[in-house]
Protein backbone atom coordinates (compact mmCIF):
# COMPACT_ATOMS: atom_id res chain seq x y z
CA UNK A 1 0.00 0.00 0.00
CA UNK A 2 1.38 3.42 -0.93
CA UNK A 3 0.42 6.11 1.39
CA UNK A 4 1.20 9.71 0.05
CA UNK A 5 3.43 11.79 1.74
CA UNK A 6 1.11 14.85 2.73
CA UNK A 7 -1.61 12.05 4.17
CA UNK A 8 1.18 10.55 6.41
CA UNK A 9 2.40 13.69 7.58
CA UNK A 10 -0.78 15.03 8.58
CA UNK A 11 -1.94 11.83 10.05
CA UNK A 12 1.58 11.64 12.06
CA UNK A 13 0.68 15.55 13.24
CA UNK A 14 -3.23 14.83 14.17
CA UNK A 15 -1.90 12.21 16.54
CA UNK A 16 0.66 13.80 18.10
CA UNK A 17 -1.07 16.80 18.65
CA UNK A 18 -3.95 14.92 20.58
CA UNK A 19 -1.75 12.11 22.67
CA UNK A 20 1.19 14.75 23.59
CA UNK A 21 -1.43 18.24 24.05
CA UNK A 22 1.50 20.34 23.38
CA UNK A 23 0.58 24.46 23.55
CA UNK A 24 -1.32 25.74 20.32
CA UNK A 25 1.27 28.48 20.08
CA UNK A 26 4.31 25.86 20.10
CA UNK A 27 3.23 24.31 17.15
CA UNK A 28 2.54 27.17 15.45
CA UNK A 29 6.05 28.30 16.09
CA UNK A 30 7.84 25.22 14.84
CA UNK A 31 5.58 25.29 12.09
CA UNK A 32 6.43 29.29 10.89
CA UNK A 33 9.86 28.56 11.95
CA UNK A 34 10.31 25.45 9.23
CA UNK A 35 8.72 27.48 6.94
CA UNK A 36 11.16 30.19 7.25
CA UNK A 37 13.96 27.99 7.89
CA UNK A 38 13.76 26.05 4.58
CA UNK A 39 13.54 29.40 2.93
CA UNK A 40 16.29 30.72 4.07
CA UNK A 41 20.51 30.60 3.73
CA UNK A 42 20.90 27.73 5.72
CA UNK A 43 18.44 25.41 3.96
CA UNK A 44 21.12 23.49 2.13
CA UNK A 45 23.38 23.32 5.19
CA UNK A 46 20.15 21.89 7.00
CA UNK A 47 19.56 19.15 3.89
CA UNK A 48 22.86 17.76 3.85
CA UNK A 49 23.20 17.32 7.53
CA UNK A 50 19.79 15.82 7.37
CA UNK A 51 20.46 13.29 4.67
Amino acid sequence: MNVPLWLALIVVGYLGIKLIRPPWWLVAVLLLGGYLLADSLLAPVIDTAVK
